[in-house]
């Protein structure tokens, strides 16, 4: 079961790369990556995970393996990216399953979520918002962009893109560096230094801007629908706070909350802790 195989379809003229494991019969669970990553940050959970369910880690266009077209052929909006997601899971068959974001997969996957909530059996979120109290301060520069979408503004948001910010994202909140494999980091800064990556980034940056605007419009499907929902929360994330993860238990009052003693990208240190946690999650949703 543990067995990983490596695919690319073809969703309306777009490659989309893609990661699948486990039981063709199980549970299906889409796996949504953020920025600046791919699927391949789910290496380590898709093994703990694929005794049990059918595994789906999807590229986002522009990230990893899928195709980055050129901006004057595709529109880099989180709404684009979502559509994308939508079909690309009815290209390959998959009509109910739960959904785990983080980061960037968190405001693609509840797009995904209002579209069909009928869909979605289930929400784990790893450090993936949707509520302002989850936002830190260390969204300011991103914000002054918003406010002003000048160049100045976007060329300051380059230091984002830097090899040494990637490298910071990783390791930032981890109380055991040495645990940190370089191995995400630099395939991300690779993937990061390709030609016409950064604007494709910049791009994505100021339109996160319409994440936020449907904060609302997210917390009412919540309400609405109380889909089982799991936070998997690494307490140390320096862009999305704890407060974030515990704002959902106003919506969904069954939601769990779940902290780890780490940074952004929990699943580089935590990947069995999480994937324990999951198991537990849906043992007690069934």
């Amino acid at each position: 079961m543990k067995t990983i195989r490596y695919r690319k379809v073809n969703v309306d003229g777009l490659n989309v790369f893609y990661r699948e494991a486990g039981r063709a019969d199980g549970p299906a669970l889409l796996l949504l990556h953020g920025f600046p990553t791919a699927g391949h940050m789910f290496r380590d959970l898709i093994p703990a995970l694929s005794d049990r369910f059918r595994l789906v880690a999807p590229d986002l266009p522009g990230f990893g393996q899928s195709d980055m077209p050129a901006r004057e052929h595709f529109t880099y909006t989180f709404a684009a990216l979502a559509q994308v997601m939508e079909r690309f899971t009815e290209v390959i068959g998959l009509t109910r399953f739960a959904i785990y974001v983080f980061d960037y997969g968190a405001p693609t996957g509840f797009r995904m979520a209002l579209s069909h909530p009928e869909r979605i059996t289930a929400i784990i979120s790893q450090n993936g918002n949707a509520y302002e109290e989850g936002l830190s301060d260390g969204w300011n520069p991103i914000r002054a962009y918003w406010r002003d979408p000048s160049e100045a503004n976007r060329t300051a948001l380059r230091s984002f893109l830097s090899p040494e910010t990637t490298i910071w994202q990783y390791t930032h909140g981890v109380p055991d560096t040495s645990l940190v494999s370089p191995d995400g980091y630099s395939l991300d800064n690779s993937y990061l230094a390709r030609p016409g990556a950064d604007q494709v980034q910049l791009d994505l940056f100021g339109d996160y801007k319409t994440n936020v605007a449907m904060y609302p419009e997210f917390q009412a499907y919540f309400r609405k629908h109380r889909p089982p929902f799991l936070a998997a929360w690494g307490k140390n994330d320096p862009f999305f706070l704890p407060p974030g993860a515990e704002a959902f238990k106003r919506d969904i009052p069954g939601a769990e909350v779940r902290f780890f003693d780490t940074g952004h990208f929990a699943l580089e240190t935590h990947s069995d802790e999480i994937g324990a946690a999951i198991h537990e999650f849906f043992d007690r949703s069934r």
